[in-house]
């Protein structure tokens, strides 16, 4: 933020930097979804306040445009000097010189002011848009004519006898407030629809699979028939269940897992997280060819780290995964106890699913939809039902083991009224435990947390956030409840309301933690730039897309332009993993890394694209530190796999290569990967 300075003073400049404040996350937000700020003055020029007046000190003060509410920040002086932590979404900044420094608002003269990138936001002159509702010259100009406002597409493009395109393209469903111009409601993907089709036996909640050491497991991909708030679906399933069976398999075991494809098209199985032999990776064109229909692939599995994990398809994600081909993996310590004690464990996966009233909202035959951003769904899943519930006993630990299988939401989790405690992430536990008031999870994130209910109740578990009406310029809530858990008034039988008001400290995992830490460079050895190019998309989506990139949330929780975004193919949309060095892309990429040479990696996500969101990167194969988030370092240690990267944001990690072979990395946005945001690197 450039600071002005104010009539009649001369020779007084400032700036404010919106930096991260510290924590467990990639950005920093309040439980209602609130962007927090750290606020970073720099101030140059300031007079002696005596020379202005009857003043004695400079007052730094946020506000709403609307001066109301109004925040005292604090005493400056030139020079720099670190404010306290904002969540204000639309806000100015004054520097004032005052009579005192305690002040309740700014009463004396104002020297600098400045505004929040976000005050840009707004409603545009509807006129500027005119061209995008004229017959003609909007949203359809490029469209065959069966893709026009209301029509629907017969054709049918069998990839098998059994699987035909035999849906019909209708339009995704409107967030509740929102408006859109006629322009674009006319848009439609210019692909073929695709649903399941075909008789399918009834889905069953999901099986534990305790696996021993050399034990064998058969895993099915194939059609099911699922009900989801009272309508009926046919969706793809792993065993017939929803999620996958969960597998449960101790650390340092070795099994067999053989795939068999049942379903109309190819498939594989990717073990999300795991260090295994890169044979067994599940990357068709890298570590195996696609499974085709009919056929069987064997993995050959070993889980050498403790922790959460999870398995998918790694063919067609945004297909395949959104019919819910997922399930968990739990590695367990032989002694257990990595993450403390708990009462119970409760294994969660979450997702969406994009529904309409005539069903599943189809998805592209040839090609990915909702390419821009992703494709969120409306109706939220907890283990693939919307009702979950949970009973416990009043003071219960229960430890939580959340994983994102969201082709492209990122949440913020809270329960309401209980407090929470962050003790593990993807690839283990945490060196230092901490309470947090809410979970940031992007897709493909896991974290592990335990939950105290100390009193009597029904507890939600809500996810909040801020959504963007890109057309108005404006923020608005959007809050949903995932599930309850009800707490009984009779008390648990082992309290252990002592030990979680703990914060506990492994002084082992820190010691390694920050030995690997201390082998970092202070400047990367490898940098990798996000962004996407776009070709081809309506006029009406250029038109608004442009105007709309004046100003870029880090995150996109919400799919706040959904006819847009549904109608962006991976025909039309490229993302791009970019090495700045060599200028290669995605797949012409071909970084090599020693095996046991850290490698320090920066991670940026440019703000000058055509559409800059946020990015969670995977890296297959391999685990990481995350080191800092825009030059902030980053204190809650604990090994990962996948790392959000907001909008506008550089995220260093410090890679571990310890495991060899060829592998993929990538962007976890099902919709992003299929449009080719993919990279491939080499450890020997």
């Amino acid at each position: 933020m450039e600071l002005i300075a104010a009539p009649g003073i001369v020779g007084v400049a400032g700036r404010i930097e919106l930096s991260r404040p510290e924590g467990p996350f990639t950005v920093a937000v309040t439980p209602a979804g609130r962007l927090r700020y750290r606020l970073i003055l720099t101030v140059s020029g300031l007079p002696a306040a005596e020379s202005l007046g009857r003043f004695r000190a400079y007052v730094a003060w946020a506000a709403t445009p609307a001066m109301s509410p109004v925040v005292r920040l604090g005493r400056v002086e030139n020079g720099t000097t670190v404010l306290p932590v904002l969540d204000l979404e639309k806000f100015v900044v004054l520097i004032s010189a005052e009579r005192s420094a305690r002040g309740k608002g700014p009463s004396g003269r104002v020297v600098l002011r400045g505004q929040s990138p976000s005050t840009r936001l707004f409603p545009p002159d509807l006129m500027e848009f005119t061209i995008g509702s004229a017959p003609g010259a909007g949203g359809h100009r490029d469209m065959p004519a069966h893709m026009d406002h209301g029509a629907q597409d017969d054709r049918q493009i069998p990839s098998s006898a059994s699987d035909t395109m035999a849906a019909r393209w209708t339009t995704v469903p409107m967030p509740p407030g929102l408006t859109m111009l006629p322009a674009e409601m006319a848009l439609r993907p210019d692909l073929t629809p695709y649903l399941p089709t075909g008789t399918a036996p009834a889905a069953r909640p999901h099986d534990v699979v305790h696996l021993r050491d050399g034990d064998t497991l058969r895993l099915e991909a194939g059609l099911v028939r699922r009900s989801i708030g009272g309508h009926a679906y046919t969706m793809y399933a792993f065993n017939g269940q929803y999620p996958g069976p969960l597998i449960e398999v101790a650390r340092g075991a070795h099994a067999t897992v053989v795939f068999a494809n049942r379903l109309p098209r190819e498939s594989s199985v990717h073990w999300h997280g795991i260090r295994l032999d890169n044979a067994n990776d599940g990357v068709p064109g890298l570590t195996q060819p696609a499974v085709p229909p009919g056929g069987e692939f064997t993995y050959r599995l070993r889980f050498p780290d403790a922790g959460i994990y999870w398995y998918h398809p790694h063919v067609r994600e945004d297909t395949q995964q959104e019919l819910g081909l997922y399930g968990n993996i739990m590695v367990r310590s032989p002694g257990g106890g990595d993450f403390g004690p708990a009462n119970r464990e409760a294994v969660l996966m979450l997702d969406d699913l994009l529904t309409d009233d005539a069903g599943l909202v189809p998805l592209g035959g040839e090609a990915t939809t909702h390419a821009l951003m992703g494709r969120f769904g409306n109706t939220l899943l907890v283990n693939g039902d919307t009702r979950y519930r949970l009973r416990v006993k009043r003071g219960e630990v229960v430890r939580f083991y959340l994983t994102n299988a969201s082709n492209a939401r990122t949440f913020n989790l809270s329960f309401t009224g209980a407090r929470m405690k962050l003790v593990g992430s993807d690839v283990g536990d945490y060196a230092r435990q901490v309470f947090v008031r809410s979970i940031v999870m992007a897709p493909a994130e896991r974290y592990v947390v335990d939950a105290r209910f100390d009193r009597p109740g029904t507890f939600a578990l809500v996810n909040r956030v801020r959504g963007l009406d890109h057309l108005y310029g404006r923020f608005f809530q959007e809050t949903d409840s995932l599930g309850l858990v009800e707490v009984e008034q009779a008390p648990v039988a082992h309290d252990l309301g002592k030990g979680f008001a703990a914060l506990r400290r492994d002084s082992l995992k820190v010691a390694e933690l920050e030995r690997f830490r201390s082998l970092a460079t202070s400047a990367p050895s490898r940098t990798l730039v996000l962004t996407m190019e776009a070709t081809g998309l309506p006029i009406v989506t250029q038109r608004l897309m442009q105007l709309d990139s004046i100003f870029f949330a880090p995150v996109e929780w919400s799919g706040s332009m959904p006819m847009m975004n549904w109608a962006s193919t991976g025909r039309q949309v490229r993302w791009i993993l970019r090495d700045p060095a060599t200028g290669r892309e995605n797949m012409d990429i071909d970084w090599r890394f020693r095996r046991g040479d850290p490698v320090r990696i920066r991670l940026v996500n440019q703000r000058r694209s055509f559409h800059a969101m946020q990015h969670p990167i995977h890296l297959h194969g391999q685990r990481f530190l995350v080191l800092s988030v825009n030059g902030v370092p980053n204190r809650d240690l604990v090994w990962k796999d996948t790392v959000m990267v907001p909008a506008g944001s550089a995220v260093d990690i410090l890679l571990d290569p310890s495991n060899p072979g060829r592998w993929m990395m990538h962007c976890h946005i099902a919709e992003h990967l299929s449009a080719g945001m993919m990279a491939g690197f080499t450890v020997e």
